[in-house]
């Protein structure tokens, strides 16, 4: 059974809407990183950089969301076909790279944050905006990021995009993006896995 060390973040919920997707079994272990436990000694053994989420599987341990993506994707068969790989891995490292870290200074510095930092405030505010026209812009080329067919890179980028709410953009402005959104949340895996500490957390409707 694959043990999942995580928090209840974007990064975190990406693992566990896999987890249910490949329907492979697996338990939580929370790592609380309000009280700074990703710090801890033991944690960092496994996660250098003490950062969640980390999975264990039998003997094997794997830090960075996206390597565990690819780790699942390639034992399950699942979301990871080899004749899409080479677009998958594009969109995967552009949410990895792009999507995640700039949307997350959005949080810090708009949601977390408000008034402490106008420069910080406009600039990832521009950049969040920008992250939505270009992916309602993909999506008015296909179903999916990648192509037709859901892929890691989806669940990659799903959970980012779930904050919506936190980012004052207005979804529904993006009429791609949104129905890309509520195809993805309408998933039973997607729904289960989003609940990640099992406390009845439903997907933000748009």
């Amino acid at each position: 059974m694959i043990e999942l060390l995580t928090a209840d973040t974007p990064n975190g919920k990406k693992i566990s809407i896999m987890l249910e997707e490949i329907e492979f079994e697996y338990f939580i272990t929370k790592i609380n990183i309000g009280k700074d436990e990703q710090f801890n000694p033991e944690f960092r053994k496994i996660s250098p950089f003490s950062k969640i989420p980390v999975i264990r599987d039998g003997d094997i341990s794997i830090f960075e969301s996206g390597a565990i993506l690819i780790y699942l994707g390639e034992k399950s068969g699942k979301f990871y076909d080899s004749k899409e790989r080479l677009g998958i891995n594009q969109w995967l490292m552009a949410q990895m790279a792009y999507v995640g870290p700039m949307l997350g200074q959005h949080h810090q510095f708009h949601h977390y944050n408000p008034g402490k930092s106008e420069f910080g405030e406009e600039r990832y505010f521009k950049i969040a905006k920008r992250i939505y026209e270009d992916l309602n812009e993909r999506l008015g080329q296909s179903e999916y990021l990648v192509g037709n067919n859901y892929t890691i890179a989806d669940i990659a980028t799903f959970p980012w995009i779930a904050r919506h709410e936190w980012h004052d953009i207005g979804l529904k402005n993006f009429k791609n993006l949104t129905r890309w959104y509520e195809s993805i949340a309408k998933r039973e895996a997607v729904k289960r896995g989003y609940d990640l500490l099992k406390k009845g957390e439903a997907v933000p409707a748009t």
